[in-house]
């Protein structure tokens, strides 16, 4: 079964309340419990991990128990290289994904350290983008609805 880590950064154990209209009212404990099951449909096994330190995002990432990642790196997104040269150095395919699509919003988010060594760039779409990422995740590993193996 393929192992998917969704990695989740600063600020967005918030959600919900964090600029609603920005982010959406969802929690981070709603969004996860809608990736878990559409997960589960899909023959996909997901570990969740959110941090607003910089450190155990790397930490955990560096873990390597994982076989692709889905990861909001939040307002890290903008200004880490630390976090960027972590996810090069595992070599695990990850998804980047966004509620809002910071490319319309200032001009320093502008700025994005994981665009281009994303496998792919989900953003804009909400919550529904986690699951854009999983359907893709699913899609590369053979995974499917009804396939455990």
């Amino acid at each position: 079964m393929t192992r998917v880590l969704v990695l989740q950064g600063p600020n967005l154990n918030m959600l919900g309340t964090r600029e609603p209209e920005i982010y959406g009212r969802q929690t981070l404990d709603e969004i996860h419990a809608m990736i878990a099951a559409h997960a589960a449909v899909l023959g996909l096994t997901v570990a969740f991990f959110q941090s607003n330190h910089e450190g155990a995002l790397i930490d955990r990432i560096q873990t390597r128990d994982y076989d692709a990642s889905v990861v909001n790196g939040a307002g890290l997104t903008h200004t880490s290289v630390a976090l960027r040269d972590a996810l090069l150095a595992v070599d695990r395919p990850f998804w980047e994904v966004h509620l809002s699509d910071p490319w319309k919003r200032d001009a320093f988010r502008q700025v994005n350290f994981l665009h281009d060594i994303a496998t792919e760039s989900i953003v804009g779409q909400g919550a529904r983008g986690y699951l854009l990422a999983l359907d893709a995740i699913a899609a590369r590993f053979g995974a499917g609805p009804g396939d455990h193996a």
